[in-house]
């Protein structure tokens, strides 16, 4: 019987229905032989940066390539966005810390504390700022949602304060006992003590992953390596200059270099902190004394108390690029950047005055009087996740 109309109805829709199935077969095996071609089989999705295996308990590298990445302008952590915009100065002469309003540049209270007060050191939580009141054996809190002091712990020999990348210690820069004191960051009560053969422990910086950090030793010229969990010394050299006098210590941001500014070499020791080899040195201005990082990481505030200059230090291009000299002199010393990272904040050790400085330009926006012998002051407060101690190294 010869086929109907409707049987060739069917047999055509069958056939149809079979060439659209075989044409999206075709159509799945060019996609993958194109994708095989072009070595994008499996790889739709960008590759994600490789994460930095750090020290236990820390918060996650955000950029492997940059250890500042979580400081960038303006960006305040929430708990940071309800504190009192102010700089914090302490002045070692007077026992007190003189409070300035930025936006006015004038000092708008001044609070007694303890004896020769050394610097201003925001927590690992940034909720407290603690006065390290050296010769007084003790740290002052101040609420910075306030301003206001809160309780005194007493802590022996505080000159300077640093807390572990994870938040499990305080490290109390113990620099006339010789001693760097691991203490729990809440009740200040001493955890470990470990001594150090080396004379004026007080500055440090800690390793992208944190699982090192690199101390400087003042009065005897020498540099520590220390493991933070172990809570160990691992290293420890002599500068290769006679009368070296190591300072402030800050990382590069793409971790590999430490550079540790030094007032009797006039310039800052550059060091290789994973190998902790000979560091090499380069000349930045008479009393290299303050390192502090830009906003956008690209480069590095110098402060050269001997002879009232500000060099400025390029990162991606390895060099000084840049000096700024203060008018009428002074003896810039330490202190850190504004939120917005516009404004260098330093303290004049020996003129009693603090210097407001424009980064974009080099200009001196304000010489503020202050107490006598202003040091560590704090700028906060200011972008990042946690702080590791100083006068605001925050990650």
């Amino acid at each position: 019987m010869p086929p109907t109309k409707l049987d060739l109805t069917k047999r055509t829709a069958a056939l149809l229905a079979t060439g659209a199935v075989l044409a999206a077969l075709a159509g799945c095996g060019a996609d993958q032989r194109s994708d095989e071609a072009l070595g994008t089989k499996g790889a739709r999705e960008p590759a994600k940066p490789k994460a930095v295996p750090g020290l236990p308990g820390m918060p996650p590298v955000l950029d492997p390539k940059d250890a500042y990445a979580a400081d960038r302008p303006n960006a305040l952590a929430p708990v940071a966005k309800k504190f009192l915009s102010r700089v914090y100065v302490p002045n070692t002469e007077s026992d007190t810390i003189s409070v300035i309003d930025p936006k006015k540049f004038k000092v708008v209270k001044t609070i007694k504390v303890g004896d020769q007060p050394q610097h201003v050191v925001p927590s690992w939580d940034m909720k407290t700022l603690w006065v390290n009141n050296d010769l007084g054996d003790s740290l002052t809190a101040i609420d910075p949602v306030t301003g206001k002091t809160g309780r005194t712990v007493d802590v022996s020999d505080p000159y300077n304060l640093y807390f572990t990348p994870n938040g499990k210690y305080a490290v109390v820069m113990a620099s006339m006992d010789r001693e760097l004191v691991f203490r729990d960051p809440k009740t200040m009560n001493r955890v470990k003590t470990v001594p150090v053969s080396c004379a004026g422990v007080n500055h440090a910086d800690f390793s992208m992953d944190g699982r090192y950090f690199i101390v400087s030793c003042e009065f005897s010229g020498e540099l520590l390596k220390v493991d933070t969990e172990k809570m160990k010394i691992v290293g420890q050299q002599k500068l290769p200059l006679k009368g070296a006098m190591p300072q402030d210590v800050k990382m590069s941001p793409d971790g590999k270099k430490f550079y540790i500014a030094d007032m009797m070499a006039h310039g800052m020791w550059v060091l290789d902190g994973k190998k902790f080899t000979t560091p090499k040195l380069l000349r930045t201005g008479k009393g290299c004394h303050g390192l502090y990082v830009s906003r956008d990481s690209k480069e590095m505030y110098i402060s050269n108390r001997g002879e009232g200059s500000i060099s400025v230090f390029d990162f991606p291009k390895n060099k000084l690029t840049k000096k700024w000299k203060l008018p009428q002199g002074g003896s810039p010393d330490m202190g850190g950047v504004s939120a917005d990272g516009n404004t260098l904040w330093l303290s004049g050790r020996y003129d009693d005055e603090v210097y407001a400085i424009d980064t974009r330009t080099g200009v001196q926006l304000a010489r503020i009087p202050v107490g006598s012998g202003p040091h560590g002051l704090a700028v906060y407060p200011q972008p990042g996740r946690y702080s590791l101690g100083h006068t605001g190294i925050f990650r």
